[in-house]
């Protein structure tokens, strides 16, 4: 399994971003059937203010490349997407397949030791 973690904007508008957290909540089984059906095992959606925090879990074999092309040929993704976009802070041309950006992990716990770093030995 794998995971990703992305990130995207939205609109700095507070209607606009309640009527996008409802399109989620109320979902489309289309849409739902599309993800599954490219390798997404799992999905969660955070929202902070204008934030979005996306995490996927995924079957080992899934690419964003073949996802993408999955996706363009789906008509019920496409309308979905042309949506979707209307609520995203990004620009009017941009590629569906881009306006969710990968973040980079930078800690995991299980990495770590219990060993106080050498460095800097401060009490928070």
């Amino acid at each position: 399994m794998k995971r990703f973690c992305l990130t995207l904007s939205l609109r700095p508008d507070p209607e606009l971003i309640a009527e996008y957290i409802e399109h989620h909540r109320i979902g489309r089984p289309e849409i739902h059937k599309s993800i599954r059906d490219a390798g997404v095992l799992d999905m969660e959606i955070f929202h902070l203010e204008g934030s979005l925090f996306m995490i996927m879990d995924t079957t080992n074999d899934i690419t964003f490349e073949r996802k993408a092309e999955m996706d363009r040929l789906n008509p019920a993704v496409q309308a979905w997407e042309s949506l979707m976009s209307s609520y995203q802070n990004v620009s009017s041309g941009s590629d569906p397949t881009t306006r969710w950006r990968q973040m980079e992990r930078i800690f995991k716990l299980a990495h770590t030791t219990d060993q106080p770093s050498p460095v800097d030995r401060r009490e928070f």
